[in-house]
């Protein structure tokens, strides 16, 4: 049975941790920051954790 292939877009983006969880960068951080608060914009730096219900397909897609 031939092995799984990474898919390169995700490997790129997300980072898994040693509990099997997925870190990757926020959304809405490339533009319009006019329309955010000094919080939202705040918040938004570095990374985060991914949710649960989607860790699981992304983790398949990593080929781990």
């Amino acid at each position: 049975m031939p092995k799984f292939k990474t898919h390169r877009a995700s490997a790129k983006r997300f980072k898994k941790t040693a509990n099997g969880g997925l870190k990757g960068a926020h959304a809405f951080t490339s533009h319009r920051f006019h329309g955010k608060t000094k919080k939202q914009r705040r918040q938004l730096r570095g990374t985060s954790m991914m949710n649960n219900t989607t860790v699981k397909n992304y983790v398949h897609m990593l080929g781990r």
